[in-house]
């Protein structure tokens, strides 16, 4: 019997990297007006970010219905084999709802866990949950540990503009205007399953060193863990610079940074030129 791990494009895992992976993606609808896209599939981060400043509104993503999970819980089980279901924050997304809703006919062979997380944090908790399996522990209990450890990931971003939260409504356009004129860079994170503004810096070295600051006092990154930055956009130059800058929080703990590029879910809302990094707290 074997476990398989099954997963939304929220994790900004495309359908090459999924195969890859060996786990079953199920993607989410982006709406650019009447242009309707599966994300991950037919829709890639770098023509979204193209779209996305092209567009006068901000595109929609349609959650996952319950009919979509039942087909792809069918498929995983049918050979007598369990699944791990790993889906986006329940509050940023009802997909979670709609995962469970399909889990009851599935019951005790499909186990569904909120994330609580949204794009590389629920990336994190995949790679977590492939670790788990490759290790030989059942679905019940590789549930059981993503729910343990699910609330030690951090997930925290500098934007590089404001324009993003004034179209989606979480700022106003005076607060935003008055933004930009003073260089002001927003400092974001996902707590309690939210997206929550945590800082502000004038420019965007000072932003760069509060997203440092916030690392460090969550006691730093548990490298024995999944970790690494992100960035939005075509243009990752901004991210490389704060790599460099930032080399004490991993210097002499890696090689290998992986760097991986905000997707359609979170983008929408930060834009282009976030960076951000991404980790277990220890």
């Amino acid at each position: 019997m074997a476990i398989k791990l099954i997963i939304d494009s929220a994790s900004d895992i495309n359908k090459e990297e999924a195969a890859t992976l060996g786990v079953t993606l199920v993607s989410m609808e982006i709406r650019f007006g009447e242009e309707v896209y599966l994300d991950g599939v037919d829709l890639y981060p770098k023509r979204f970010y193209e779209k996305l400043i092209e567009s006068d509104e901000l595109p929609k993503t349609s959650q996952i219905n319950p009919f979509r999970f039942g087909e792809a819980f069918e498929e995983a089980t049918k050979n007598g084999d369990e699944a791990v279901v790993i889906t986006i924050s329940s509050k940023l997304s009802g997909t979670y709802e709609s995962a469970k809703q399909a889990a009851g006919k599935f019951a005790g062979k499909v186990f569904v866990v909120d994330s609580m997380n949204a794009c590389v944090g629920e990336r994190l908790l995949c790679q977590y949950a492939l670790r788990l399996i490759s290790e030989g522990f059942s679905a019940q209990s590789i549930a059981e540990k993503l729910e343990e450890k699910k609330n030690k990931i951090n997930v925290m971003a500098v934007l590089g503009t404001l324009e993003y939260l004034k179209k989606g409504g979480r700022i106003s356009a005076a607060v935003a205007f008055a933004g930009n004129l003073l260089s002001i860079k927003p400092v974001i994170a996902v707590e309690e399953g939210e997206v929550r503004l945590v800082g502000k810096a004038m420019g965007s070295k000072k932003g760069n060193n509060l997203l440092t600051q916030l690392v460090e006092k969550k006691g730093g990154i548990d490298f024995s863990m999944p970790y690494g930055v992100v960035w939005s956009g075509a243009d990752r130059s901004t991210l490389d610079k704060y790599v460099q800058d930032s080399a004490k929080l991993w210097e002499g703990q890696t090689e290998d940074l992986p760097a991986y590029m905000i997707g359609c879910t979170i983008g929408t809302h930060v834009g282009p030129g976030a960076i951000g990094v991404a980790f277990f707290e220890k």
